[in-house]
């Protein structure tokens, strides 16, 4: 299988170029040339099997390159051993009126990053090794939050590569940036920036396309890479969770083979929800993708619309790992629905670089509409949304899974669809615990995080994550917040160029 770029058809590359690259020179986005199927009988055979085989058949038909040897190092170098506090690596929960809970933070840093950076590093030395690459790679992380942390974890001291990651000083919680200026390893930098989520993210896409830069860092013996979602190392292996649900809830009697469900995600960057898009074109009924935003409702009017405007105010909200304006993983989805058409897609995103936004066609609007919803719900209702779904169901949910919960919600309400619907929860609650507690109606003035952890378990009964538990004992070690026009020295530097 050949991948293209979402600027430029004629790129064509294996997906081990691809993982290893990141972004293309073009500004453009990796995808593939085609979207494989998976047949019914694959998805049935599926049902009976372990997280990991699931994983494998779905990779293998995108990774084509890799040997089925190679994919299966990779999953069991992810998803085995004690990786994963859940056997089922991502389970699904049943709530009450046709809500599935797809947990996808039972991983090492306690949010959804998990599920796809765990094996990230493996595809990575992989496609090292198979590309021939003797630079060393460095990976550079703009972070709302999650993705800094599960980044690290899953790049620390991993040999041929250094990792950095930038997060917005002020727009993460506690727990989040605890995380990250603790981490350990030897090949690590985390700095915080004077700004917000797209100020990082904007400051990381300028670093990859400096001509000049690279040039450096090429003379010197680096290449860059990237473990965002604009990566598709990425995003491929979020395609396999929702592919696994769904065979769960007909493993478990909750669905017959062949009924459509219904996917609602929290969403910012647009790549979690862009991966159930793609296990749709593969072949998993789905029926109505339901995207679900904070008060940076952004992708809300767009697809009420058909209009992308990032001009407007940027909110710090309880749930800040979708405190963003400028939906990378977009891009991808309007490479396909325009027909693979990378010129309209090039003028679209130099109208957003340029002035801000775009308005798509009215042509390609029906496509977009005909299968996304889009909801939103602020910091008031999310907070609602974890106190009634605990007092009515006896379940936790933290402030993100709780937009999503309120935007189902509204989803039902407004349309009268009441087909079952998996809702993707993308943190432990035990990462938001001051608001997650606050909701609930607990004092939380003057409470350090660690006596707020053990807060909530008291309140929730949740097993306390040891990876946040033991956060208690560890050294500060990144403290540095700089300017967001720093960011290019601040590589250079640690780099030592």
């Amino acid at each position: 299988m050949n991948y293209i770029s979402t600027r430029n058809t004629e790129l064509k590359l294996k997906s081990a170029e691809a993982i290893k690259k990141g972004l293309s020179e073009d500004g453009g986005l990796f995808v593939p040339a085609e979207i494989p199927e998976l047949t019914d009988a694959e998805i049935k055979k599926m049902i009976n099997m372990s997280y990991i085989e699931r994983a494998n058949l779905v990779l293998k038909k995108y990774l084509t390159d890799f040997t089925e040897k190679e994919i299966a190092q990779c999953t069991n170098g992810a998803y085995g051993g004690d990786n994963f506090s859940s056997d089922k690596v991502a389970p699904v929960v049943k709530l009450a009126n046709g809500k599935y809970i797809l947990e996808l933070w039972h991983g090492p840093t306690c949010a959804f990053k998990d599920m796809a950076l765990q094996i990230l590093p493996h595809f990575m030395t992989t496609a090292m090794k198979k590309t021939g690459e003797n630079k060393k790679i460095v990976i550079l992380v703009a972070t709302s939050g999650d993705t800094g942390k599960a980044a690290l974890e899953g790049f620390k001291d991993v040999k041929g590569t250094d990792i950095i990651v930038f997060y917005p000083g002020d727009g993460v919680s506690d727990i989040q940036k605890l995380q990250m200026i603790t981490q350990e390893g030897a090949n690590v930098y985390v700095a915080g920036i004077d700004g917000n989520f797209d100020d990082a993210q904007t400051g990381v896409k300028k670093i990859f396309t400096d001509a000049k830069l690279e040039k450096e860092m090429s003379d010197a013996g680096f290449a860059f890479s990237s473990a965002n979602s604009i990566n598709w190392g990425r995003l491929v292996p979020q395609i396999v969770y929702y592919i696994s649900a769904y065979c769960d809830m007909v493993g478990g009697g909750e669905i017959e083979f062949g009924e459509k469900i219904n996917v609602c995600v929290p969403t910012g960057n647009f790549g979690n929800i862009l991966a159930s898009y793609y296990a749709k074109k593969m072949g998993l009924p789905i029926n109505k993708f339901i995207c679900a935003s904070n008060s940076n409702n952004v992708l809300t009017d767009f697809l009420k619309t058909g209009e992308y405007n990032k001009n407007r105010p940027f909110y710090q909200s309880v749930s800040p790992s979708m405190d963003i304006l400028v939906s990378s993983n977009l891009e991808r989805l309007l490479f396909d629905i325009s027909g693979s058409d990378a010129k309209r897609v090039s003028t679209l995103m130099g109208k957003l670089n340029k002035n801000g936004d775009y308005k798509l066609t009215k042509a390609l609007f029906a496509k977009v509409a005909d299968q996304f919803w889009g909801g939103c719900c602020d910091d008031y209702f999310t907070k609602v949304q974890i106190w009634k779904t605990f007092t009515e169901d006896g379940y936790t949910l933290d402030t993100h899974t709780a937009v999503a919960v309120d935007v189902y919600e509204q989803y039902v309400r407004d349309t009268g669809d009441t087909t079952k619907t998996v809702i993707a929860s993308t943190a432990s609650p035990y990462k938001f615990n001051q608001s997650v507690l606050s909701a609930l109606g607990e004092n939380v003035d003057g409470k350090d995080d660690f006596e707020l952890i053990d807060m909530l378990y008291n309140k929730s009964g949740m097993e306390v994550p040891k990876s946040l538990a033991d956060l208690k004992y560890k050294d500060k070690r990144f403290e540095t917040v700089i300017n967001k026009d720093e960011m290019p020295e601040l590589v250079k530097k640690v780099l030592k160029i």
